[in-house]
């Protein structure tokens, strides 16, 4: 099994392979490729309850707590979503609660992806990262009440 890496090593390493792209062309193409790489998401996943509220695409993300770590799957209808939820599950997926929910995820800023989004990608790239931290707040609170 591979080592564990932490939040901070994944995003270094994203931060690191967005520094090799000159323009910002190439940096979607790069997200575009990221989101055809997610495996596919169940149907029993692609409910309404699942849904990630304050996203203009449809995006669906599912959690599963096993190990005392989070374990993301997700998908969506349009290409560029897919590439950055398959970019968060790759940073956050795996990880114990605690470190999702106070991490800042600051790779986001640092590629400069905020500033490259329209509005409304902004806001839901927010709202699916809102939406992973309320999964691990769940589980965190799950977990302490069972012990």
């Amino acid at each position: 099994m591979s080592e564990h890496k932490s939040i901070e090593e994944i995003e270094k390493e994203i931060v690191e392979e967005f520094s090799l792209f000159d323009g910002w062309d190439d940096k979607y193409e790069y997200i575009i490729d990221l989101g055809k790489k997610l495996p596919l998401l169940e149907t029993e996943h692609k409910k309404d309850e699942n849904k990630v509220k304050g996203c203009q695409s449809t995006v669906w993300l599912a959690a599963e707590f096993k190990d005392g770590k989070v374990f993301y799957k997700a998908d969506s209808d349009a290409v560029i979503v897919k590439g950055l939820i398959s970019m968060l599950i790759r940073v956050l997926s795996g990880q114990e609660p605690d470190d999702i929910v106070n991490t800042k995820l600051d790779f986001i800023r640092e590629i400069g992806m905020m500033s490259h989004l329209a509005q409304t990608r902004s806001n839901g790239l927010l709202a699916m990262v809102k939406q992973m931290k309320n999964y691990a707040l769940a589980y965190k609170l799950k977990e302490g009440a069972s012990k």
